[in-house]
């Protein structure tokens, strides 16, 4: 049901300075990049693994970049509880806390949750966190949505936009149409899988949603995006490759889904659980965006890059293009993107950022891999990028949350940006731990796009696909059973 304007609560409020004790230095090229933890587990539960904090997303708006991420994950799926951290002045400081209302950890009535995805509507002045709520059979029961109208610095209960009879939501995603030209400027979208794709309208600032509409297909890890006209388009990962559906009116209808490209996938390496779901934005001229991780550049599907494919009208795409991170014989394996493109750009012009995480040798085993944080950027379309920039890490894996289902931090990561030109990647880090107690924090780092790399740009180059075997997942394969 829905939550009136007043009941709010303040939960777990911190002030986190940016530069401070805490800072994790990483040395890049004579200059040093600070990743900034900008929030921890404050649970103690033993149901559950602490204090880990994994798979964030975000998104910036003006000065604002919030931030949200799973808190003291299970084994078995899900979290105690979604935390954000947000910032309101470009990455200064930070303000965290805990959702309400969520969890029995949280005086809610769910016994899990997971699957945090963040967006805002302008016209209502709310920020939005969409979560996946999970019972006490570790299954995805229903999606929920929390509502914050200062700023994304307190949260209020949440609104429940769907609940699941029986079956098994999953991979939950929310975004808002920022575009006041548009004629469903305010509507905001919520994708999850249940066997089929659905997809629920807001036209209220996330207080109501509407029913539950399906284009017809299956796949997992959609990414709704709006473009400037109002056509909605969501990128997900189906058959052996990327695809698409759209609404051109609204939400009221959405049509069947479009290839944009197939997908090789190398497998990447110490049982770390990751999988080629998109990464999407926008922008300012509607162009979409779709990253993932993929090996078509490497000759025998050794390690995978990272790659993209845009489009104007989110049928037509154009063919896969490698981030030129490093060289393709390089051994370095990239994988779980977070993709940002800055709204107030297009053309030519568009200014992208790229956080990832990444092995520095792909043919490593649990006990050697080296986890690494890194990140690029490019001014001018990706045309060239700045020279990859090492953030955090290396990270071992024994030091990072376990599933059933791998290591985990995260099945996605995000990047965004706010302040102009600053871009923010959010991700999860952990240091050595304590007994059986880890340290995997929520990280974000500061990055001005337009400020030259003192070892200089990399142009992109038309580099030619040399593996074509698929990954082997199939439209009719049920999701992911791990949430």
């Amino acid at each position: 049901m829905p939550v009136g304007r007043g009941k709010r609560k303040r939960a777990s409020i911190v002030l986190v300075v940016l530069v401070g004790a805490l800072a994790l230095a990483a040395s890049v090229y004579g200059g040093s990049v600070v990743a900034t933890p900008i929030s921890q587990d404050p649970y103690h539960n033993s149901s559950s693994q602490h204090a880990t904090q994994l798979e964030p997303d975000s998104f910036g708006y003006g000065d604002t970049v919030v931030a949200t991420f799973q808190t003291g994950r299970f084994f078995d799926g899900g979290s105690s509880n979604i935390g954000w951290a947000t910032t309101t002045n470009a990455g200064r400081t930070w303000t965290t806390g805990m959702l309400p209302g969520t969890t029995i950890f949280e005086n809610g009535p769910w016994a899990r949750i997971s699957d945090p995805a963040v967006a805002y509507d302008p016209l209502h002045d709310v920020w939005m966190i969409s979560t996946l709520a999970i019972n006490s059979n570790v299954s995805g029961a229903a999606i929920l949505t929390s509502r914050s109208e200062d700023g994304g610095l307190t949260w209020g209960q949440p609104v429940t936009t769907s609940t699941s009879s029986g079956s098994f939501y999953d991979k939950n995603w929310i975004t808002c149409d920022t575009w006041p030209q548009s004629p469903y400027y305010g509507n905001c979208y919520q994708e999850w899988d249940d066997s089929t794709l659905y997809v629920s309208t807001s036209t209220d600032g996330g207080l109501t949603w509407g029913p539950k509409r399906t284009p017809g297909t299956s796949g997992i890890g959609g990414q709704p995006v709006v473009q400037p006209d109002g056509t909605v388009v969501v990128p997900y990962e189906g058959g052996a490759g990327i695809r698409a559906f759209r609404s051109e009116n609204g939400g009221d209808t959405w049509l069947p889904s479009v290839a944009v490209q197939t997908v090789s996938e190398h497998g990447v390496a110490g049982n770390l659980r990751t999988s080629p779901l998109p990464s999407a934005e926008v922008a300012g001229d509607g162009r979409v965006y779709v990253a993932w991780q993929d090996c078509s550049f490497r000759s025998g599907c050794t390690s995978n890059d990272i790659v993209y494919s845009t489009s104007l009208d989110g049928v037509t795409w154009t063919p896969k293009q490698r981030v030129p991170i490093d060289a393709t014989n390089s051994g370095v394996d990239h994988f779980i993107p977070g993709f940002a493109v800055d709204r107030s750009t297009s053309g030519a012009n568009t200014r992208l950022a790229l956080g990832y995480y990444y092995y520095p040798v792909a043919s490593c085993s649990t006990s050697t891999c080296q986890l690494t944080v890194g990140f690029t950027s490019s001014t001018d379309n990706g045309a060239t990028w700045s020279a990859a920039r090492k953030v955090a890490g290396p990270i071992r894996l024994q030091d990072i949350a376990s599933t059933n289902q791998g290591v985990m931090v995260g099945d996605y990561m995000s990047t965004s940006f706010a302040g102009g030109t600053y871009a923010f990647p959010i991700f999860a880090v952990a240091k050595r731990k304590t007994g059986s107690t880890f340290d995997e924090r929520a990280y974000s780092a500061r990055f001005d796009v337009t400020v030259p790399s003192v070892q200089g740009t990399v142009r992109a180059r038309h580099d030619r696909i040399v593996f074509r075997k698929h990954n082997m997942r199939i439209e009719a394969e049920p999701p992911l059973p791990v949430p």
